[in-house]
C-alpha cells in the first residue's frame, strides 16, 4: 500500500480566542480545511474559548468543515470507530 492509497485524514486544530479561521464548507478548497481564497462560502470562526476541533481533510462529510468519519467505511463498536481517526495498527 502507498501513501496515495491511505485515507486522508481529519486535522486536529487546536484554536484560541483571538484568532480567526476561515473553513472550507464546500469542499471544492485546495488547501482543506481552509477555505480557498475569494470563496464566498467560507466559515468564518473566531473562537470564544481554546478548544480542540476535528476538520475535515477529505472533502466527504457532511457537517463540513468538520470531520463526521465519513473518510472510512461505517463500522461497528467503539474500538472500531476509534480507528476510523487513526492510520491504524
Amino acid at each position: 500500500m502507498t501513501e496515495r492509497d491511505l485515507p486522508i485524514l481529519p486535522e486536529v486544530r487546536q484554536v484560541k480566542p483571538g484568532e480567526t479561521h476561515l473553513l472550507c464548507r464546500c469542499g471544492h478548497s485546495s488547501a482543506l480545511p481552509d477555505c480557498s481564497p475569494g470563496c464566498c462560502a467560507g466559515l468564518r470562526l473566531e473562537p470564544r474559548h481554546e478548544q480542540r476541533l476535528l476538520l475535515c481533510r477529505c472533502g466527504q462529510s457532511r457537517h463540513l468543515p468538520y470531520c463526521d468519519g465519513r473518510h472510512n467505511p461505517p463500522v461497528d463498536g467503539l474500538r472500531a470507530r476509534w480507528r476510523r481517526f487513526s492510520k491504524g495498527d
